[in-house]
């Protein structure tokens, strides 16, 4: 978690020009950005490309148009620049960059040019762990052949000649259309039937996906155990099932709340009780299929009550995988309240 991005882009980037540049494509894009395991009902997924590494199959994972729009010159492939960009984007949360937006408006038109805007994306770069440790290349010797100030986009936005403006409610919603572009192609790479809905193993391998190392093997050999459930096994979660628990994630704050706090008056906290917590404090219906599979996997002592620390610990780092901001207070917050339920009876730490 701790490469420069351009190891990083190194890494995943499967393509590689005759004079060693290196260029990512759509696959290799997800991969990088968002953590996943081998479909269950496909081939293993490579690795890697690093030098001696086994390969073992390939990502599955549909041609996005979306994406396109970061290939600035049209060639199918995603460049070094391109992809400090959309990392760049993905790291801002809303609220940072209307701030950052409004402070570069000078005269209150709603609205930003493109040399402006590039001030903009560099402020926020500086707020990304990505952003702000790349080197355009220079750092591991990676060829690239423009600098990352002139990455994909500008031209989208401010037309051939870069003298169109960008209004902030536009930039906005394509930040929205962004996260849930990446949201549809993590599901299309476990719907790889594309039936329109993936397995109850594939959906809890994504929930897992982010958890501790020190852990994670205790969560695999869950998931292998879930087909000695017939009562779970079977089930089926759709697009809207994930993207709501999706959405959940990025409520982490009133939801540990409410999990908090429910605990220290309540103690045990049911099935019931979460799903009541994530309709009425975040606005999020959560299906009873849904609910079934967070406490298979987090119900560390079956004992029918949520593990709420180690629930909420796991969110949050998939959360951090995405945008790594440089935002502590959230996650202080959420430590000390982990902390405090090492001495409470009524959360269940796993150990």
């Amino acid at each position: 978690m701790q490469s420069p991005p351009e190891k990083v882009f190194e890494y995943f980037a499967s393509y590689q020009t005759p004079n060693g540049e290196v260029f990512m494509t759509p696959s290799d894009l997800l991969r990088a950005i968002v953590p996943v395991f081998p479909p269950s009902e496909a081939p293993r997924i490579r690795g890697g490309y690093l030098k001696g590494e086994w390969i073992s199959g390939e990502l599955h994972c549909v041609p996005a148009e979306f994406f396109m729009l970061f290939d600035t010159n049209n060639d199918g492939l995603i460049s070094f620049p391109e992809y400090i960009f959309l990392v760049t984007l993905l790291s801002i949360p809303e609220s940072s960059f209307s701030v950052a937006f409004k402070m570069f408006d000078l005269d209150g038109s709603g609205e930003i040019d493109r040399e402006e805007f590039k001030k903009v994306m560099a402020l926020m770069r500086t707020h990304s762990r990505q952003g702000a440790r790349h080197r355009d290349g220079q750092r591991t010797g990676l060829k690239v052949s423009s600098s990352v100030e002139d990455g994909g986009l500008l031209e989208f936005f401010f037309g051939k000649d870069g003298k169109a403006c960008l209004e902030h409610g536009k930039f906005v919603q394509f930040l929205r259309d962004l996260h849930d572009e990446i949201l549809r192609l993590e599901f299309a790479h476990y719907d790889f039937k594309s039936q329109g809905n993936i397995s109850a193993k594939d959906f809890v391998l994504s929930m897992v996906a982010s958890a501790d190392m020190r852990h994670i093997n205790q969560f695999l050999a869950r998931v292998d155990e879930l087909n000695n459930e017939p009562h779970l096994r079977d089930i089926r979660i759709t697009f809207e099932e994930f993207k709501n628990f999706a959405e959940l994630r990025k409520r982490l704050l009133p939801l540990s709340l409410a999990i908090f706090s429910h605990g220290k008056v309540n103690g045990l906290l049911t099935k019931q009780d979460f799903q009541r917590a994530a309709y009425q404090v975040c606005g999020i219906s959560l299906s009873d299929n849904v609910i079934d599979m967070i406490f298979y996997i987090f119900d560390i002592n079956r004992d029918g009550s949520l593990s709420s620390d180690e629930f909420l610990r796991v969110l949050q780092r998939r959360e951090n995988d995405i945008s790594q901001p440089r935002e502590a207070g959230l996650m202080r917050l959420l430590s000390c309240w982990m902390d405090c339920t090492k001495n409470c009876s009524s959360f269940k730490i796993l150990l």
